[in-house]
């Protein structure tokens, strides 16, 4: 093999290894047929590849976000995919599907490069809108430059590329003692009902057989909570995600059926947002804590049907999220929020005491994260759990029905208080790998006030603030 080629190779080699994320906005207006005024637009993207974007090929990309027609369209679940191809082809082509009036559309358009005008070539998008493949509109936008050049090159990341179900593949090796979950919860805005769907892994710690089991439970906004187990089964583990008999959950889709059919689910899954790691990264790729805990997408949608007891609950485009966990068990005392806060927004919260000597009789470690515009705050997972060589660490009262958290960093501060009604919360027991037993108490239909302020002048100033009633998914557990 020749210099050239040895080189070529190293660098797809290093390309491959890493992806490409960046944001984009693009402002503009549309038409609609039959109307005789413009409608402003708003498009707000970020953009993912599975490789470093080469300039003279062809990158195909996911995209993910906003999109905001004055009057008439506001859906923060907009998805779709990029064709960026500036040099090959000489286009950058945007497939972008988004919800208006309970109609699906799709936004199809791209900007023509052409190296006589790169500047105007490269910031303006003639678009035209479709719905089941008929024309409806067509608009242009255009990328502000003066405004949006600074934020669009500072987006710009590169991290490591992984494959779309490569988080949902088992991460257990064959080691005893261990657990591993997959889990989601779904909130339908229709009929304000809740779903939870728990798979679980267990390895004894005494090294006997590894068996797969878990649950669902739905908690109707007009009737008691309704739950059944399923399993245990031995674990197979032949593929990405979990399965045990006809239930499980894959890449995409989680279906199943416990309690001789009573319940029984086939739910699709179009994950809505990039990975969001509740715990720092490290703690999930060298499995150096306890536990780890994080979320594939931070927040997702789902379609299909949950049936219970005759009753189907229909899904169109419903909120929620799945979450992964791998670790040695349950904590000593937990508790946990997810709360989607509208517009893309999530926070995510989780609050543990360790059962290693030493950590069980410190206060709860708070690993917080709250992802608003795009971005991750506190910056590092680290920051609420650890503080700065312990001060400042954010602080926990999982006392129920109502637990609070709160925490500062430098010119922010937050309190969280989850409140979850007893007729509206599931007590369940959990075996661990060591075979002690511990209690969750777990609210699909929770509660969540949440305050974000900022230190500004001299004084603390209100960010957001968000009221969740009935849609925050809460649990806390004790062992």
């Amino acid at each position: 093999m020749s210099a050239a080629t040895t080189s070529r190779t190293h660098t797809d080699r290093r390309s491959a290894a890493r992806g490409t994320v960046f944001n984009e906005t693009m402002l503009g207006v549309l038409r609609l047929d039959g109307e005789q005024c413009d409608r402003r637009v708003r498009l707000d993207l970020t953009v993912s590849a599975d490789r470093v974007m080469r300039l003279r090929g062809t990158t195909e990309a996911r995209a993910a976000g906003r999109v905001r027609i004055t009057g008439w369209a506001d859906d923060p679940d907009a998805e779709g995919e990029l064709e960026i191809s500036p040099l090959a082809r000489r286009r950058i082509r945007y497939r972008i599907a988004f919800t208006a009036g309970g109609r699906r559309l799709t936004l199809d358009g791209w900007k023509s490069v052409s190296p006589r005008r790169p500047v105007a070539s490269m910031t303006v998008l003639p678009f035209t809108l479709y719905e089941d493949g008929a024309p409806m509109g067509t608009g242009t936008l255009h990328f502000p430059l003066r405004t949006q050049l600074l934020p669009f090159l500072a987006s710009f990341r590169f991290p490591p590329a992984r494959k779309p179900d490569a988080f949902l593949a088992s991460r257990w090796r064959g080691e005893p003692g261990r657990t591993e979950v997959w889990y989601t919860t779904v909130t339908d805005p229709d009929t304000g009902s809740g779903l939870w769907l728990h798979h679980e892994l267990t390895a004894p710690a005494d090294g006997s057989e590894p068996y797969a089991h878990g649950w669902a439970a739905v908690f109707p906004a007009d009737g008691p909570v309704r739950h059944a187990r399923f399993g245990p089964l031995p674990w197979s583990g032949a593929e990405p995600g979990f399965s045990a008999g006809e239930v499980t959950s894959r890449p995409g889709r989680l279906a199943g059926s416990a309690d001789e059919g009573a319940l029984h689910w086939d739910i699709a899954e179009r994950p809505a947002g990039e990975p969001l790691f509740t715990f720092p990264r490290w703690s999930w790729n060298r499995q150096l804590l306890p536990a780890a805990h994080m979320l594939p997408a931070a927040r997702s949608r789902y379609d299909g049907t949950f049936t219970h007891d005759g009753r189907t609950l229909t899904l169109t485009g419903a909120p929620g999220a799945s979450a992964r966990i791998y670790g040695h068990g349950n904590a000593r005392r937990w508790a946990w929020l997810h709360a989607d806060l509208g517009d893309g927004d999530v926070l995510e919260v989780v609050a543990a005491v360790s059962t290693r000597p030493g950590l069980r009789r410190l206060p709860p470690m708070v690993f917080l994260r709250l992802r608003r515009n795009g971005r991750d705050w506190p910056r590092r997972p680290e920051r609420g759990a650890a503080g700065w060589a312990g001060a400042g660490r954010f602080r926990a009262d999982t006392a129920l029905p109502t637990w609070t958290v709160t925490g500062r960093t430098a010119l922010r501060r937050i309190r969280v208080e989850v409140t979850q009604p007893a007729d509206r919360t599931l007590a369940l027991d959990y075996t661990d790998p060591d075979g002690r037993h511990a209690t969750c108490r777990n609210s699909e239909r929770a509660d969540a006030h949440v305050l974000l302020e900022r230190w500004w002048f001299g004084g603390w100033r209100t960010e957001a603030e968000w009221t969740l009633d009935g849609t925050a998914h809460a649990e806390v557990g004790t062992r």
